[in-house]
């Protein structure tokens, strides 16, 4: 089996050890992905449509470096803080899956900052 560390350009320093994307035999896995800036700041604090989509855009330029698009995502892990926040992030989500939908499935739960309102690891195979 073949390995690689995916780490985009521009990629902070992670708050535990590990890396944003690992590639095995053209599978990648995204880790899980909270709405962070660089410095490992929460962003959009409130806005569960924007945390989204800002997270959306950090798996997909994970994704990009491995050589993929969104289009090869099989499978999204989502936690959520608060059911209350599920309509805005199925919106903002279905913009991003538009056509063949990956499986996935949702829980809530308590987060790293509680300032983040989602966290989202995806599997996409690529190639």
């Amino acid at each position: 089996m073949s390995k690689k560390s995916i780490i985009p350009a521009g990629t902070g320093t992670p708050i535990a050890p590990f890396v944003p994307g690992s590639m095995a035999d053209n599978i990648l896995y995204v880790s899980g992905t909270l709405p962070f800036d660089k410095d490992n700041n929460v962003v959009h604090i409130g806005d569960a449509e924007a945390q989204t989509r800002h997270v959306l855009e950090t798996i997909k330029g994970v994704i990009e470096e491995a050589g993929g698009t969104m289009d090869d995502v099989t499978f999204n892990t989502i936690l959520i803080t608060d059911w209350a926040n599920y309509a805005a992030v199925n919106k903002v989500y279905a913009e991003y899956f538009p056509g063949e939908k990956p499986a996935r499935y949702c829980i809530q739960c308590g987060l790293v900052k509680p300032e983040a309102l989602i966290e989202i690891a995806s599997i996409a195979h690529i190639g």
